[in-house]
C-alpha cells in the first residue's frame, strides 16, 4: 500500500501541504490468511483522503491554558464516507492531554480539543481485514496561529491546514474489490468485459454511509476544495488500459 499526496497552495488562513509518494509493503503473505481471498494481481484500488486541522481562537473566552478550540480529522477528498475502507483511526496527541491516545471506531473520524500550543499529531489509519493488514501512519502539525500575525487574531476565521493524499492498494483482494466497486469514495480499475466476481457481495447499508460522510459537517464551509486534484486522479485512472487478463494469487 502507498499514500500518494497531491495538492499545493498556501491560502492565508493555513494551507494545503504537498508531499511525495510513500510506498508501503503489500498485504501479508501469512499462509493462514493467504487462501481466504484471491487477489487481483497488477490492479490498484485507491482512496483519496484529506486530513488536517481547523483551529478557532476563543477571543474573550481564551485563557492562558486554553486559547483555541481545534478539530483534527480524516475525511474523504469529496466528503464521502471512508468507512468501507478505513476501520478505525487513532490520533496520538501531545502527552500533556488527558488520554492522549484517542481511538475513533466509526466515522466521522475526528476529535475536538482546546489548548494553547502547537504540536505534531500522529494519525494512524487501520483498515478492514480484506483491505490491508498493515496500518498507515500520517503526521500533521497542529497550527493555531495564522502566517500573518500582525493585529489581533480573528475569532470568526479559523486557521485551516489540510493535506490531500491518495492511498493506493496494489493487488487488492477480490473481496475488497467486490465491496467497493460502486462506492463513490473509492477509485477502482476498469475491468475487462465479462469480468465477474464469483463471491457473493453483501448489500451496502446506504443509511450508514450517509451518516458517515462529511458533506453536511458543521465545519464543511472551512474545508478546502480538492476537487481539481481529485478530478485529475480520476482522469489518470480512466486513461489506464483495462486489464486484458486477470491473474489471481491464492
Amino acid at each position: 500500500m502507498s499514500a500518494r499526496k497531491q495538492g499545493d497552495g498556501q491560502p492565508e488562513d493555513g494551507g494545503a501541504t504537498a508531499g511525495k509518494r510513500l510506498k508501503i509493503a503489500k498485504f501479508s503473505e501469512d499462509p493462514e490468511k493467504k487462501g481466504l481471498s484471491r487477489r487481483l494481481k497488477d490492479a490498484e484500488i485507491s482512496l483519496p483522503i484529506v486530513y488536517g486541522t481547523i483551529a478557532f481562537y476563543l477571543g474573550r473566552k481564551a485563557s492562558e491554558s486554553q486559547s483555541h478550540k481545534w478539530t483534527v480529522y480524516v475525511r474523504g477528498a469529496t466528503n464521502e464516507d471512508l468507512s468501507a475502507v478505513i476501520k478505525r483511526v487513532v490520533f496520538q496527541l501531545h502527552p500533556s492531554f488527558n488520554n492522549p491516545t484517542r481511538v475513533m471506531e466509526a466515522p466521522p473520524f475526528e476529535l475536538s480539543e482546546c489548548g494553547w500550543g502547537e504540536f505534531e499529531i500522529a494519525i494512524s489509519l487501520f483498515f478492514h481485514p480484506d483491505v490491508c493488514d498493515k496500518q498507515l501512519d500520517l503526521y500533521h502539525h497542529l497550527k493555531l496561529y495564522p502566517e500573518d500575525e500582525s493585529g489581533p487574531q480573528s475569532t470568526k476565521k479559523p486557521v485551516v491546514v489540510e493535506s490531500y493524499d491518495e492511498i493506493v492498494f496494489p493487488d487488492p483482494s477480490e473481496a475488497f474489490y467486490a465491496r467497493v466497486q460502486n462506492n463513490p469514495a473509492v477509485i477502482v480499475p476498469r475491468m475487462p468485459a465479462g469480468f465477474n466476481i464469483s463471491a457473493p457481495v453483501a448489500p451496502e447499508n446506504t443509511s450508514e454511509r450517509e451518516r458517515g460522510d462529511t458533506k453536511d459537517h458543521p465545519l464543511s464551509q472551512w474545508f478546502m476544495n480538492f476537487s481539481e486534484a481529485d478530478e485529475l486522479l480520476k482522469l489518470a485512472a480512466a486513461r489506464q488500459q483495462p486489464f486484458m487478463e486477470m491473474i489471481y494469487e491464492n
